[in-house]
């Protein structure tokens, strides 16, 4: 396969990542053993917030009243869009069930985690649209309990417009804790709150760090790491717009991979003159965060082949694709690792990320090779149930001696043999393990 890298990184996602996992543990450790004081200790020392954490309704009315109406509008139609898209996400979750052998019926059932905690950063940048996204589709999902929780800003609060989100998007609770104090909480239960069957959300090094020790004992959406796209781009797309495009994506932090793989070495070219420039006239933050990005760890890969061009992007398995080139349904049709795919330039990351309805928690680092998105399924635990008649149980119970026999599990085998016995006392079965 031919690449040609015209740019290529200097560091990966993975590079110079700080070894978190002992702090993050002690920090877990000390909340379980002290509870809401621990909490509380550590929102002090690194949310600066002394406020109160669980929100009263009054304060969740008093933020409401904070957020400008046309932003309630634009919240209220990214909540409607993802909602009409988890809806029917879940329209396609049947139960079933088949009778398997004559008298034996397997079943499969869809049943929902009881509570679901909602992590929604609001650090460096307020996600409005995280609420959206985890709040929205485990409330379509149907949790009993959502937990939404978000950092404070020092000695004011959660963003008011965060907080209208989570609570019309269905939260239940909203907790004004940030990092891993506040993913402790929602596993551990503080604040008289139930204990989290799921952790969903995006986050820091630290709250990815805390979801991954927690794994296990309580479910997550998924480990992530930073958020990184590519894309796809032939002789027909727009330069002026690919370049764009990356640089918004470069945005998202100093370690955000951005890559463009195409056919069209001139149009790589123009990107990689166009994108400082656009860099350059972003808000002084977001050009830090999107210089750093490009710099180290941006690429820019040109192929022969479209086939090469689709290879190159299953291996990297980006969290975000764009395809902006002909032929879109043969794009749709080959493509196989990717989180979320925007077809056209008249669709793009950003729109995904904020209104247009799929989701934006989606896998990055590569994870895209094995799994999806936060979806309503995430939320969802598949079941299995069975029963069966004397005369549908008689070959069943037969098979399942001679196997557990053959295993050496006898106590197994008795458990069939005993059923045996009593449903059929007249004949002779042969339950001994052939060999």
């Amino acid at each position: 396969m031919s690449r040609n890298y015209l740019k290529k990184a200097d560091l990966t996602a993975a590079s110079g990542a700080d070894d978190v996992r002992d702090t993050v543990q002690s920090i877990l450790n000390d909340i379980e053993a002290r509870g809401d004081a621990g909490a509380l200790e550590y929102a002090a020392k690194f949310d600066r917030y002394e406020g109160n954490i669980k929100l009263t309704p009054a304060e969740i009315e008093a933020a409401a009243a904070l957020v400008p109406e046309k932003l309630k509008q634009d919240i209220q139609f990214a909540h409607d869009n993802v909602r009409r898209f988890a809806e029917a996400q879940m329209a396609t979750m049947k139960d079933i069930e088949v009778e398997v052998v004559p008298g034996l019926i397997a079943g499969q059932k869809s049943i929902p985690v009881r509570t679901a905690g909602c992590y929604i950063p609001g650090g460096r940048y307020s996600h409005i649209a995280s609420a959206i996204m985890t709040v929205t589709t485990a409330s379509v999902a149907g949790c009993e309990n959502i937990i939404a929780c978000s950092p404070p800003r020092p000695d004011v609060g959660i963003a008011p417009a965060i907080i209208y989100a989570a609570h019309i998007c269905g939260a239940n609770s909203i907790l004004a804790l940030g990092g891993v104090q506040g993913v402790a909480a929602m596993a551990f239960g503080l604040f008289d709150l139930p204990k989290a069957d799921i952790l969903v959300g995006p986050g820091n090094q630290f709250v990815a760090e805390a979801k991954r020790i927690l794994f296990g004992r309580v479910g997550i959406d998924m480990f992530a790491g930073p958020t990184d796209s590519l894309i796809l781009a032939d002789k027909t797309a727009d330069a002026a717009i690919v370049a764009a495009d990356l640089v918004g994506q470069a945005e998202h932090g100093y370690n955000s991979p951005v890559w463009l793989v195409t056919d069209d070495q001139a149009l790589a070219e123009r990107v990689l003159e166009l994108v400082p420039g656009l860099i350059a006239d972003l808000p002084e933050l977001n050009a830090k965060n999107a210089e750093a990005a490009w710099r180290d760890y941006a690429e820019v890969i040109v192929c022969d082949t479209r086939e090469e061009m689709a290879a190159t992007s299953d291996d990297y398995a980006p969290e975000h694709l764009t395809v902006q080139a002909e032929d879109l349904d043969w794009w749709l049709g080959r493509l196989k690792c990717y989180g979320s795919l925007f077809l056209g330039e008249e669709t793009t990351v950003a729109f995904g990320d904020k209104a247009s309805g799929t989701n934006h928690v989606l896998p990055t680092s590569g994870a895209a090779k094995y799994t999806g998105g936060l979806s309503v399924h995430k939320y969802m635990k598949i079941v299995t149930w069975q029963r069966a008649t004397r005369e549908g149980a008689k070959p069943v119970a037969e098979a399942t001696a001679r196997i557990s026999r053959l295993e050496g599990m006898e106590g197994h085998a008795r458990t069939a043999d005993i059923r045996l016995a009593k449903y059929f006392p007249d004949e002779d079965f042969d339950l001994t393990a052939a060999m």
